[in-house]
């Protein structure tokens, strides 16, 4: 090692090691990854909900050959990790449809595919939560189907479903770190960057920086979590 080396060295031993963060738009960097994670999150679960509703209702139906077709579906979405899907669907999309999607898109399909599977079980369970002598007394007392499911069966189904689809949300958030393996650029794709832009200038970047990484994620996801708790105390109570 060269003298001047070896002083380069030194300074930057010498500086905190948390100055990497804020070095240029480190920080700022670290921000919009974040916020490419949560956007991923946000339109994947938007769909979930929309199209999870419907599969939940559908689950309930009578058909047996409905009821194995949504089992299918659930089971190979539980089965298949969510990696392979974004490889299947990043990778192979061109090759079998002809059809080159960036790796945002991917994941929002993959992310949307996984969501609307565990939002249509949630769902499932929730409306066969319901007692059946709550159906009974809803048709004994002269109201029609519409009735039953507009006053009976959605504000129940509802207490046990909104927890579990905000737990479901900081799953999906946290699980977008995956996304970094088909080359979108979010807040671990971000991090790594830096990392290695400033191994020599800051030995320990790695760790201020993972850290950070880790502080971003609970502030966006504890803030979820808490309101899910107080509102499945407070329904509990009520």
């Amino acid at each position: 090692m060269s003298i001047l080396d070896s002083s380069q060295f030194l300074l930057a031993a010498a500086e905190p090691g948390y100055a990497v963060l804020f070095q240029g738009s480190n920080f700022i960097r670290l921000l919009a990854g974040l916020w490419v994670s949560v956007r991923i999150a946000l339109i994947a679960m938007a769909f979930s909900v929309v199209l999870g509703l419907a599969l939940g209702v559908i689950m309930t139906s009578r058909s047996i050959v409905v009821r194995v077709i949504t089992r299918i579906y659930l089971d190979f979405i539980r089965v298949m990790p969510p990696l392979v899907l974004l490889f299947v669907v990043f990778f192979d999309s061109a090759t079998l449809l002809g059809v080159n999607l960036s790796g945002e898109m991917a994941a929002v399909i993959v992310f949307t595919l996984w969501g609307t599977a565990e939002m249509g079980d949630l769902t499932r369970g929730a409306l066969q939560a319901v007692p059946q002598h709550q159906y009974q007394s809803a048709m004994a007392i002269g109201m029609n189907k519409l009735q039953i499911a507009r006053y009976v069966v959605v504000p129940q189904a509802v207490r046990s479903l909104v927890p579990n689809v905000v737990n479901l949300s900081t799953r999906m958030i946290k699980t977008t770190s995956l996304v970094v393996l088909i080359g979108v650029i979010e807040v671990l794709k971000v991090g790594q960057s830096i990392i290695d832009a400033n191994r020599f200038d800051y030995p320990d970047a790695a760790l201020w920086v993972y850290g950070a990484v880790f502080a971003l994620y609970f502030i966006v996801c504890f803030p979820i979590s808490w309101f899910s708790r107080q509102l499945e105390r407070k329904w509990k109570l009520a």
